[in-house]
């Protein structure tokens, strides 16, 4: 009898225990915020009464309304001046923070969508190239102006160049979904350099009233005709196969797996086909005109591409323990 009522006492102890933590956690039904400078470590603003439950997505919503000039896109969020950005849809409760939450804030800079910066940076090359094509004045000497080529494989290039680009308009604005909303806006100066730039560089010598056409003729050309199609079609498998991991206005990020589409079989190896893809193009695109600027534009873009695919391919291997081991990063076994 004695060893029971000393056991109930244990029970009653700990069950007032967890009922004093529970009131306790019910008191503290709010947080305060501050958030300072990440660089001057001022004090910005001090939000009160702050739900538990509050995203760092509604945390910036609040911060932007005592300072205007920041709007959340262009708000970078961190536990500690040098760290991280948190994530939109992080929740205070969960964070590693007391009842009063410091965060530190960065200015991100003016922001630009990644629509706009994809329509800019593809219009661009898609108009420049017709107007090499069709030779507008001012390009080539007076006697060339409007004339057209001789060679059937310029008039072939220029289809293959204008079909890639519409390809990644109509990709743009039907078929990606992006995790995030926007970029810094200095960015679309860089990328519009870099493709309106060798766009023009490659269209000036394809379409050169001078240009001589591949050394093998018409076997290398429908070679590398097929070579470019295939990884077109390759390109765009992939990109739908990842659309469809990702519902809409979700930032929910799985493995990508091959489907029923033999195009996306490619995944057993590769943890970014859409780039082993990408390069598949410009290398057909690039034997198919046999140009040096085209050529360079091809390795500069594969050495982007596989900086980009490096990343994230460890971000696949760190965010999901079962990831398949098989795969590299853009090219099967090799890198």
């Amino acid at each position: 009898m004695l060893h029971v009522t000393s056991f109930s006492g244990g029970r009653l102890c700990h069950s007032s225990g967890i009922l004093r933590k529970e009131v306790l956690a019910a008191k503290m039904k709010h947080y305060e915020v501050e958030i300072l400078d990440g660089k001057t470590k001022d004090k910005l603003c001090f939000l009160d009464k702050v739900e538990p439950n509050a995203t760092i997505g509604e945390i910036k919503s609040m911060f932007h309304k005592s300072h205007p000039q920041w709007y959340p896109a262009r708000q970078s969020i961190r536990l500690d001046a040098k760290g991280k950005s948190l994530k939109d849809e992080d929740v205070l409760q969960h964070l590693p923070v007391g009842t009063t939450a410091t965060f530190y804030f960065r200015d991100l800079g003016a922001q630009i969508s990644w629509v706009t910066v994809f329509l800019t940076e593809y219009t661009g090359p898609l108009v420049l190239y017709l107007m090499f094509y069709f030779r507008v004045p001012l390009i080539y000497a007076s006697k060339y102006d409007f004339s057209t080529s001789k060679h059937w494989v310029v008039h072939l290039a220029c289809m293959c160049h204008s079909f890639h680009f519409l390809k990644r308009l109509l990709e743009t604005l039907f078929v990606h979904r992006f995790s995030h909303g926007t970029m810094p806006l200095r960015n679309i100066f860089k990328n519009c350099t870099y493709y309106w730039g060798f766009a023009a560089w490659m269209a000036y010598y394809i379409n050169h009233p001078l240009y001589t056409p591949p050394i093998y003729g018409e076997q290398q050309i429908r070679l590398a005709l097929i070579l470019f199609l295939f990884c077109q079609i390759g390109n765009f498998s992939i990109h739908i196969a990842l659309r469809n991991l990702r519902p809409p206005g979700s930032k929910t990020r799985k493995i990508p797996y091959p489907t029923k589409n033999p195009f996306t079989w490619i995944f057993v190896l590769v943890s970014c086909p859409n780039y082993t893809y990408e390069l598949g193009s410009w290398l057909g695109f690039t034997l198919m005109t046999q140009c040096l600027p085209v050529a360079f534009f091809t390795l500069v873009g594969f050495i982007q591409m596989t900086v980009w695919a490096k990343g994230k391919h460890r971000s696949y291997l760190k965010e999901f323990r079962d990831y398949p081991p098989l795969r590299s990063p853009i090219l099967p076994f090799i890198l």
